[in-house]
C-alpha cells in the first residue's frame, strides 16, 4: 500500500481537509523555492554586505578576508573618513542634496506640464514631437555630454550646478514625461469636461483636477530622480571641477589615490553613509513605485 493510499484512507483526517501527508508534499516545493530565493538574495546582496563589513575592519584585513565575519571591529574609519578630505564629508552631502532638490523640483514641474500637453492638448506635429521625445530615451549620455559641455562652457556655466539642474526644468528626462503621459491618459476625460463646464481653462484643469490625481506618478518621479541624481558620477565629474562644489560620488573618488596608498576603509565607511539617504527614500517611497508604474490613473 502506497503512502498516498495511507493518507487518503487515514481515519483521523477531518472531513473537508487535505490529508497531512499531502499537505507536507505541497509545502516541500514552497520551502525549496524559498531557500533558493534566499540564496539568490544573499548572492545579490553580498557586495553590499561585504562593503559594510569592510568598513568595520582594519585596513590590512579588508582584502585578505572575502567572508562577512569580522575578527576585529574597527569603527575608526567613520570619523576618519568624515574628516579625511579638505572639508567635512557633511558638506558634500549638502552639495548632493542641493543638486537633488533642484533636479526633483525641475522634473516634477516640467515633466508634469509636458505630460499634460501630450495627453490632453491637440497641436500641430504632436505625434512627431512625442516620437522624437521617445527617441531621446535611447540616446546614451555619452553621446550628449560633449555638445552639452561645449554649450554650457560658452555660456559660462561650467563649475556650477546649473548644467545639472537647469535641463531638468526643460523636461529633458523623457522617461518621466512618458511615465506621466501614460498616467494622465488613464484619468477619465469626463473630469476635464465637468471642469470645463464650470468655466475652467487648461491651467485650472491641470492644477486642480489632473495634478492632484497624479500623486503616484509624481512620487515615482521623485524617487527615481533622487536615486539617479544622487548616484550620478559621470555628469557631476564633467561639469563640476571645484573641490568645494564636489558632490558625494565625486568626493568618494578622492579616497582612491593612484600615487600613494588609498584609504579603502574610509572609502567604504563614507560609501555606507552615502547610501543611507537612498535607502531611506526607497524605504518610505516604495509603496508609491508600484502605483506610479502601474499607470492606472484615477479610474
Amino acid at each position: 500500500m502506497t503512502t498516498e493510499t495511507l493518507a487518503t484512507t487515514d481515519p483521523t483526517t477531518e472531513p473537508g481537509k487535505a490529508p497531512l501527508v499531502i499537505k507536507h508534499r505541497r509545502r516541500r516545493p514552497r520551502v525549496l523555492a524559498h531557500v533558493g530565493l534566499i540564496l539568490v538574495a544573499v548572492v545579490m546582496l553580498y557586495p553590499l554586505l561585504w562593503m559594510v563589513t569592510s568598513s568595520l575592519r582594519p585596513n590590512d584585513e579588508i582584502f585578505t578576508s572575502p567572508g562577512l565575519l569580522i575578527d576585529t571591529f574597527d569603527l575608526s574609519h567613520y570619523p576618519d573618513g568624515w574628516n579625511a578630505l579638505s572639508k567635512p564629508f557633511g558638506s558634500y552631502l549638502l552639495n548632493s542634496a542641493l543638486v537633488v532638490l533642484g533636479s526633483v523640483v525641475g522634473n516634477l514641474v516640467s515633466c508634469s506640464m509636458a505630460a499634460y500637453a501630450f495627453a490632453r492638448l491637440q497641436f500641430r506635429a504632436k505625434t512627431v514631437a512625442f516620437a522624437a521625445m521617445l527617441l531621446t530615451i535611447m540616446l546614451p549620455v555619452h553621446v550628449l555630454i560633449i555638445p552639452q559641455y561645449v554649450m554650457f562652457a560658452q555660456i559660462g556655466w561650467i563649475n556650477t550646478y546649473l548644467p545639472l539642474i537647469v535641463p531638468k526644468l526643460l523636461a529633458t528626462d523623457a522617461f518621466f514625461v512618458f511615465l506621466m503621459v501614460q498616467f494622465v491618459r488613464g484619468i477619465p476625460r469626463e473630469l476635464d469636461e465637468a471642469a470645463r463646464i464650470d468655466g475652467a481653462g487648461h491651467a485650472r484643469i491641470f492644477l486642480q483636477v489632473i495634478l492632484p490625481l497624479m500623486v503616484p506618478a509624481l512620487a515615482t518621479t521623485t524617487i527615481f530622480t533622487f536615486i539617479w541624481t544622487w548616484n550620478d558620477f559621470f555628469s557631476q565629474l564633467i561639469f563640476v571641477t571645484d573641490p568645494d562644489l564636489y558632490t558625494v560620488p565625486v568626493a568618494l573618488r578622492q579616497f582612491i589615490d593612484a600615487q600613494s596608498q588609498s584609504d579603502f576603509g574610509a572609502l567604504f565607511a563614507m560609501s555606507v553613509v552615502s547610501l543611507i539617504p537612498v535607502f531611506l527614500v526607497f524605504l518610505f517611497g516604495q509603496r508609491f513605485l508600484l502605483r506610479g508604474i502601474a499607470t492606472t490613473g484615477g479610474k
